[in-house]
């Protein structure tokens, strides 16, 4: 019979194996761009809508929101809050437009050269500009995959930290450089179900464990009271309008992220829209709901059984899987994390590459270069992209949550106001486009490096109004769009009448 160790490794590589499987099977069904980038604009509402989900959430879904909740009670609601309402108000106001608005502009397959084709950008400034910022903050949105991945095989098998994230990143490129988008999709799609499966079974079989919810709530009482309490913090001091703000504000992050959106414009139909929104929102408030209530039944599990310590918090998930579970269910379990990881790892992966191949490589390098030449230096960015942020994550002190909130701010910002803004509002001209990207990009960064006072607030806040008053002023002052570009805007909302 197995050991406990020897079952979960064999589930890890029995779940590792199907992904590679699944892979393999879109590398067969991939042959030029279109297919590697945007998988053919052939999703279906299903995998178009827990793909988008479970690239969104990544590992911080299963280590940095339950780390979170554990540490601060029910205040993690006001996160998962502003999170489920971005999700529900970026399927409404924002993915039919913008797949109807991608197709109709030449076919865009990513977020930079769709800003080129719509608003004209002859000289290619505005794209290779928007290049710039997706690779510079995915480059730290990745590296928080791989941290996570190294805290997972760190806890699970006693592996040297380093290895951990090298191991895991091996695996993640391999599939991501073969299969492209639509391996990247139906491998989220799977990995989607098992994340969410996880999420609804650990805190409600830590609750049984522990006597109950009545007896979960009064460990929770007595080892913090202030961790029930939706208006205070951990220590009792009430929430600011500023901390419940940035809480929330994480959900105006959704229209700027290039990996989400690139399910948008890979759905089949805009008529397949309405089903995948209502889908992707259940999945978003079941896995939010699960993921606070891992940390809050963390607290009393640990009270109870730990003595109240953990050394790290984003572990607690892993902590309670480990105890509670039979090593060949913990290892189904674990492989959620893993799944977490890998679903926006892989994504980031192969926007980064769409972006160098695409956007800068055919624009500034070759512009006459080949689809087959274009899916290679794709995949070679994979390559090089995934070695950058590995040099990232060899810090074992990262935080998953920490890095992931950088990233989401810095496109949420850059990105989200113009794409909201473009799909709307015909005045809006190239001027107010990059004055946008630029805005909210660099506001991110350089809100993020002050401290005290109004800085404490979420560096999204700033960056997104800033970004905003940019491309109206900026749009207003300068020359209308040209006539090519009012005539795009025209056949796209003919085309949204149509659909």
């Amino acid at each position: 019979m197995l050991d406990a160790n020897a079952a979960v490794i064999a589930t890890f590589v029995a779940y590792l194996a199907l992904m590679i499987a699944i892979g393999f099977w879109a590398y067969r069904r991939t042959t030029d761009s279109s297919g590697y980038f945007l998988g053919g604009r052939s999703l279906g509402p299903w995998p178009a809508a827990l793909s988008a989900g479970a690239s969104d959430m990544s590992g911080w879904l299963l280590l940095g929101l339950p780390g979170f909740a554990f540490a601060s009670g029910i205040e993690a609601f006001w996160l998962a809050g502003g999170l489920l309402l971005g999700t529900w108000l970026n399927w409404l106001l924002l993915a039919r437009r913008l797949r109807v608005y991608s197709a109709a502009a030449n076919d865009s397959l990513t977020i930079p050269e769709f800003f080129a084709n719509r608003f004209g950008d002859r000289g290619h400034l505005l794209q290779a500009v928007a290049a710039f910022f997706v690779l510079l903050f995915f480059l730290f949105y990745t590296s928080s995959g791989l941290v996570a991945a190294g805290k997972l095989f760190e806890t699970v098998f006693g592996l040297d930290y380093l290895i951990a994230v090298v191991a895991g990143t091996l695996f993640i490129v391999s599939y991501t450089l073969f299969g492209g988008f639509l391996a990247v999709s139906w491998t989220d799609f799977v990995q989607g179900l098992l994340m969410a499966a996880a999420l609804l079974i650990v805190p409600v079989i830590a609750i049984q464990a522990d006597g109950g919810w009545d007896a979960t709530i009064a460990t929770l009482q007595a080892t913090n009271p202030d961790l029930l309490n939706l208006w205070s913090n951990n220590e009792g001091k009430p929430l600011t309008l500023l901390a419940i703000v940035s809480l929330m504000a994480w959900g105006l992050g959704y229209f700027g992220q290039p990996h989400i959106l690139a399910r948008f414009k890979g759905i089949n139909s805009p008529g397949d829209v309405p089903t995948a929104r209502r889908i992707a929102v259940g999945w978003t408030a079941l896995s939010l709901v699960g993921a606070v209530l891992v940390g809050l039944a963390g607290v009393a599990y640990v009270g109870n059984n730990l003595g109240g310590e953990l050394k790290d918090a984003e572990t607690i998930f892993m902590v309670l899987v480990e105890a509670l579970f039979h090593p060949v269910i913990a290892g189904i379990l674990l492989a959620a994390i893993l799944a977490a990881i890998m679903s926006t790892a892989d994504s980031q992966l192969l926007v980064s590459s769409s972006a160098l191949a695409e956007d800068l490589y055919r624009q500034l390098v070759r512009r006459g270069a080949s689809q087959r030449e274009i899916v290679l230096i794709g995949r070679l960015a994979v390559v090089l992209l995934a070695l950058v942020a590995l040099g990232l994550a060899t810090d074992p002190d990262s935080t998953v949550l920490g890095l992931v909130s950088y990233a989401w701010a810095g496109f949420g910002a850059a990105f989200g106001p113009v794409l909201l803004i473009s799909l709307y509002w015909e005045r809006m001209n190239w001027h107010g486009a990059i004055a946008g990207v630029v805005t909210g990009g660099l506001v991110v960064v350089v809100w993020k490096q002050l401290e005290g006072g109004i800085f404490a607030l979420y560096e999204i806040v700033p960056g997104v109004l800033l970004a905003t008053l940019a491309i109206i002023a900026v749009s207003l002052l300068t020359a209308p769009p040209g006539q090519a570009s009012r005539e795009l805007f025209a056949r796209y909302r003919a085309q949204l009448r149509q659909d």
